[in-house]
């Protein structure tokens, strides 16, 4: 199993220091062997986990752009982009060039959408959740498209028409396919199906080694419908980690230890409030990582 951070929290430090508090934060992942670095896709901090939505929320792309220029090893990847947030074109062409820049380490993480606060208060069209589902599933095969170098020519959706896929440079990871996608969320009729049929790894949150089991064993199902091999799905699983701010590794290795047997490969920390994020990576997640690996992968 391997670790990951997800920065999605920018109050601990003035903006001014945002930038360098970023780099320090990047130097401290790579030096701890972090195999993921993540950033929420929001335009607003999110009310509903019960933050003031005036907290400060950085655009995900500049600063995964930022971050792929102070790094040599990690993964790079918003957790997730909304479907609605940018059009589909423009969305693969930005992950092909942080895919590009970063030399091959770039994923698209990707989900329907669901903060109607931040869409209404910007302009940005919100459709039903039905619509929304839809979007993704047309925004998941004109990434595939974009991305291949044999398919330059029109796509004709429900909701989207492109009438060329060109896409230069194309991204370097995984030549003819592209950048792993991620599509995040545990909705086990629609979601995980579009795992199974357009995904390379699922995002799922910690709820439990009994509960996660079962979303798995129903991602299972969907591979077996669409004839897809379940094993080539990475799975990752958010989690808190608060056992490692108090130092407690082993708790917290015991807590991901049946997550690591039910086939988790990799486990992506949220930082707590007001703790600077490379203070947070540095003396409390780094700690972990060897630990942690001797879990062992799928």
């Amino acid at each position: 199993m391997r670790l990951g951070a997800h920065l999605m929290r920018f109050d601990a430090v003035e903006p001014a220091r945002l930038g360098r508090e970023l780099a320090d934060t990047a130097e401290a992942a790579e030096d701890a062997g972090l195999s993921w670095l993540s950033v929420m896709d929001h335009f607003f901090q999110m009310e509903p986990a019960g933050f003031p939505a005036s907290d400060p929320m950085l655009e995900a792309y500049t600063t995964l752009g930022m971050l792929a220029g102070r790094t040599e090893t990690v993964q790079l990847g918003a957790l997730v982009t909304g479907v609605t947030y940018r059009h589909p074109g423009l969305l693969a062409k930005i992950v092909a060039t942080l895919d590009v820049l970063s030399r091959g380490r770039a994923t698209l993480g990707i989900g329907a959408a669901w903060y109607e606060k931040e869409h209404v208060a910007l302009g940005v069209p919100y459709p039903p959740l039905k619509e929304r589902f839809e979007r993704l599933e047309e925004t998941l095969r004109i990434c595939r498209q974009m991305w291949d170098p044999e398919d330059d020519g029109p796509f004709e959706g429900a909701h989207y028409r492109l009438a060329e896929t060109l896409c230069r440079p194309l991204p370097l990871s995984r030549p003819g396919r592209g950048p792993e996608i991620l599509v995040g969320g545990s909705g086990e009729r629609k979601t995980l199906r579009l795992v199974a049929q357009y995904g390379d790894a699922c995002n799922l949150f910690e709820t439990g080694p009994e509960e996660i089991g079962r979303k798995l064993d129903v991602l299972r199902g969907h591979c077996d419908d669409v004839g897809r091999d379940y094993a080539d799905i990475r799975v990752t699983l958010l989690m808190g980690g608060d056992q490692l701010l108090s130092g407690d590794v082993d708790g917290f290795v015991a807590a991901a230890r049946p997550y690591a047997d039910l086939g988790v490969e990799t486990v992506i920390l949220r930082p707590p409030a007001e703790v600077p994020l490379a203070t947070w990576v540095r003396d409390h997640v780094a700690p972990a990582v060897a630990r942690v690996a001797e879990l062992g992968a799928r």
